[in-house]
């Protein structure tokens, strides 16, 4: 196998990226509400404790449905057919998923909830 260039890499990185925008509607739906708490987050003036850990929590997201992807391309290769084996793993791949979702959640109400709560106080 010959040695790839460092920009070879990010070619295949890009590419795995793109295949799984195409194919993964969870993977929009992640994109679409990243918009959201992004643009949330800035209009809140999050500083950078707090950019970080929703910087990370996004990250994990993303990355617990890039492996999901991967981990089930894998098993349709490997098993063509419906295997118990088969559906375990990749029920228990998407559960990671879900988990991961859950705490983004959970660190979402950390992070938003009390300025959120603030300004709806204001109001009332």
């Amino acid at each position: 196998m010959r040695t790839r260039t460092l920009w070879e890499s990010f070619g295949f990185a890009l590419a795995g990226l793109r295949y799984a925008w195409r194919t993964q509607r969870n993977l929009r739906i992640h994109a679409a509400i990243t918009v959201v708490v992004i643009t949330l987050a800035g209009l809140l003036r999050f500083d950078a404790l707090r950019w970080a850990i929703l910087t990370l929590t996004v990250a994990l997201v993303w990355a617990a449905e890039l492996l999901n992807t991967a981990l089930e391309t894998v098993v349709d290769l490997a098993s063509p057919s419906p295997h118990p084996l088969a559906r375990i793993a990749k029920d228990v791949s998407a559960g990671m998923v879900l988990l991961c979702a859950i705490a983004a959640v959970l660190v979402g109400v950390a992070l938003f909830g009390p300025a959120l709560w603030a300004l709806l106080n204001l109001w009332g």
